[in-house]
């Protein structure tokens, strides 16, 4: 079995959530320090941007893994199959919470990048909040194991032999599955595939606003951070309303595939939860 992507994919992570505290202890330094030389926040960037590569590396390893239906490993098997189209896969991708977060972690970056690009009198603050944002999230995504069952997050590179240790299909520490357990039948529709990123854009995009306002306190500006967030505001709101229509249109969507899915289920005695 071939598992250099999911090795790739884990310590990617590791390394996004290592750069990602060293970023923000920089730019927190760089923020509070009297010292406000360009060096410091240099090494913050430096930081930052390692830390954006760590989770890129960690996107490309688990679509990769994916789209090459690597079934040893829990996630893949769990979330896809050989029957998918490509265009299906991608939404393999989110269907997870691994995946979700990743996404959300993933437009995090995107938006620090804008931070930084704006060069407002606020960016070392701002970035500080953002990067304690990403610590949280790349967290969720290390599995890493501190003591007995207590983990720091949930790996999407988890093997599938260790996710069901106790199969007995296992005992050949060798077997992969020759087909995944595929996409929820509900999500094999292609508002599925545009939908959840431009929601999570929208979710990720409020946090914008947010730093706004807990840099506004930090720095007893209690009116200049409204007028500083307000326009981005307006944007977030409507990235998230174009968000909720597509969530409309796929509920309208699915309406024959909901009475398909009943009418089957009912032919063995069970109904479908409205």
């Amino acid at each position: 079995m071939n598992e250099i992507w999911g090795s790739i994919g884990h310590h990617s992570a590791i390394l996004a959530f290592v750069f990602a505290l060293i970023s923000c202890a920089y730019f927190f330094y760089h923020s509070f320090s009297k010292d406000q030389s360009n060096e410091v926040l240099t090494f913050g960037k430096i930081t930052f941007f390692t830390h954006a590569i760590g989770v890129l590396m960690v996107v490309v390893s688990l679509f990769y893994i994916i789209y090459t239906h690597q079934y040893q490993y829990f996630y893949a098997w769990s979330h896809s199959s050989n029957e998918l189209p490509w265009y299906y896969m991608i939404s393999c991708f989110w269907e997870g919470q691994e995946g979700s977060f990743l996404l959300w972690t993933f437009w995090n970056v995107l938006l620090c990048i804008y931070i930084l690009l704006k060069k407002d009198a606020w960016t070392s603050s701002m970035m500080a909040v953002m990067m304690l944002i990403q610590v949280v999230l790349t967290s969720m995504i290390l599995g890493f194991k501190i003591t007995g069952e207590f983990r720091i997050g949930s790996s999407p590179f988890v093997l599938l032999k260790d996710y069901f240790y106790d199969a007995p299909v296992f005992k050949n520490p060798l077997y992969v599955p020759e087909n995944g357990n595929g996409l929820n039948p509900l999500l094999q529709n292609y508002w599925m595939v545009i939908h959840p990123p431009t929601l999570f854009l929208g979710f990720a995009m409020t946090q914008i606003p947010f730093v706004y306002a807990i840099v506004g306190l930090w720095k007893n500006e209690h009116k200049l951070w409204v007028k500083k967030a307000f326009s981005f505001s307006l944007v977030t709101a409507a990235v998230l309303g174009i968000g909720i229509m597509m969530g409309a249109f796929f509920e309208q969507a699915i309406e024959p595939t909901k009475e398909a899915l009943a009418g089957v289920l009912a032919t063995f005695g069970y109904r479908l939860e409205q």
